[in-house]
């Protein structure tokens, strides 16, 4: 059972390997996302985060998950010393954290259900558990920066996430918080590889931020795998990254 939908601006795909997975296991996922979306985009005028940024609705009467997601991006900006940030000119967007927390609660609604073999991707930000159709373990490629329909990796993944910043596909939307005007030019992709994905997301957003020093940073956290490209083409990864690699 295996579905692609557009939202939250992007496609999500859903595929559940288990052969009693309905229609309705999938809709359960995608009205999660749904919600999600309505909640926390900042381009949705009558969303909650909306609202927050318009001084209308006080923090102090915010929703348990609103005030769930400021906890942890408070906890995720401490952790990486400072280089995650979501507050810009004054406005809140935890976009960068909303993510990878949405598909993990998405892919973990799927697992309370029973399931065991699935995954979630939204974006390219993707939570496996499991084995594919096949019976194998997921594979995962990694995309060419510079070549979009080629793959420089592909990866043999299970019970993990996997996440990646980049500025190859949107350009620079992502920036240095402490150094707000400087563009980041010495890398164009990060991946990260994490016991979840909201793990993965959360790192890999700062750890591009960070530039080049970035993979040094992944390489420092417990449990996190990493593979950087910077802007001439060459890869450098953390030291654990290669056994996740799929060798011809």
């Amino acid at each position: 059972m295996k579905q692609t939908r557009l939202l939250m601006g992007m496609p999500v795909t859903v595929e559940v390997v288990d052969p009693w997975a309905t229609e309705k296991t999938l809709e359960s996922v995608y009205d999660y996302l749904g919600y999600v979306d309505r909640k926390f985009s900042t381009y949705k005028p009558e969303s909650e985060i909306s609202q927050i940024n318009r001084d209308e609705l006080p923090l102090a009467e915010a929703s348990d998950d609103m005030k769930a997601i400021l906890t942890l991006a408070e906890q995720t900006r401490q952790e990486t010393d400072g280089y995650f940030e979501i507050v810009h000119n004054g406005k809140c967007d935890p976009s960068g954290i909303v993510k990878g927390w949405a598909i993990q609660n998405a892919a973990e609604r799927l697992r309370q259900a029973g399931f065991a073999n699935y995954y979630v991707d939204a974006g390219g930000d993707i939570q496996v558990s499991g084995r594919n159709a096949q019976g194998e373990a997921w594979r995962v490629g990694i995309r060419h920066p510079f070549r979009p329909d080629q793959i420089v990796k592909v990866l043999s993944l299970q019970d993990c996430g996997i996440a990646t910043s980049g500025t190859y596909v949107r350009g620079q939307h992502i920036y240095d918080p402490k150094n707000p005007d400087r563009p980041i030019t010495d890398i164009v992709s990060l991946t990260v590889i994490g016991p979840n994905v909201y793990e993965a997301d959360r790192f890999a957003t700062p750890a591009f931020a960070m530039g080049a020093a970035g993979i040094q940073f992944i390489e420092e956290l417990e449990g996190l795998e990493g593979y950087m490209i910077d802007r001439n083409g060459r890869a450098t990864f953390t030291s654990g990254f290669e056994r996740y690699v799929l060798h011809a």
